[in-house]
């Protein structure tokens, strides 16, 4: 590990915090030790030590990391313009499902459980602060103020994160329904000549 440079370094953690998340995800946070890890990533316990101080600190930071790199997916998707909202909206409850829906699972499995409830605390104190910015970003596109498209996207992400923990159909077409006749009033109050439009 001496050789590696800090870049080389980091890459290898990040690999390491991907491969292991997911094994969590697989087997499931109880009873998943580092030996079982390093089975599933092919790999000697030494090399998980490398990179974490003990279980508990592996389960931390590859969590924050992975669910970051969750939010960093569900963004790139972001709509372009008032029209595209509807593509968005439609679309995003059931890839991020597809994608994302075992590591929403581990995520409430790590984030609820009393060891590491204030870690949750902190990573959702951060995810105000990126879906409000997330929210600015939108503005421009949509002539929307940020301050009302934030609430919107919290209650777009908890019926996505509802859908892909449960597939509960009915609790999550009702918020999209909700939230798209929402969108429609205020592209007419603060966007009068975007024209929305659905497929």
């Amino acid at each position: 590990m001496a050789n590696y440079t800090e870049a080389q370094w980091n890459a290898k953690k990040i690999e390491m915090m991907e491969k292991c998340f997911e094994g969590f995800s697989e087997m499931g946070l109880h009873g998943t030790g580092i030996r079982a890890l390093a089975r599933y990533c092919g790999c000697g316990t030494a090399k998980i030590y490398t990179y974490f101080e003990d279980l508990d600190d592996l389960i931390i930071q590859s969590t924050e990391y992975c669910m970051s790199k969750v939010e960093d997916d569900f963004m790139a998707k972001a709509p372009t313009d008032v029209e595209d909202l509807w593509r968005f909206i439609d679309e995003i409850p059931y890839w991020t499902a597809e994608k994302h829906g075992k590591k929403y699972r581990l995520m409430y499995q790590v984030y609820t459980h009393p060891k590491y409830r204030e870690y949750g605390r902190k990573f959702f104190a951060g995810v105000d602060q990126r879906y409000t910015e997330y929210a600015k970003s939108l503005e421009g596109k949509l002539g929307i103020p940020y301050q009302k498209l934030t609430p919107l996207i919290f209650i777009l992400i908890r019926a996505c994160v509802h859908y892909a923990l449960f597939e509960d159909e009915f609790y999550m077409r009702s918020q999209i329904e909700v939230l798209k006749e929402t969108l429609k009033l205020f592209v007419m109050k603060y966007n009068p000549n975007a024209i929305p439009k659905e497929d």
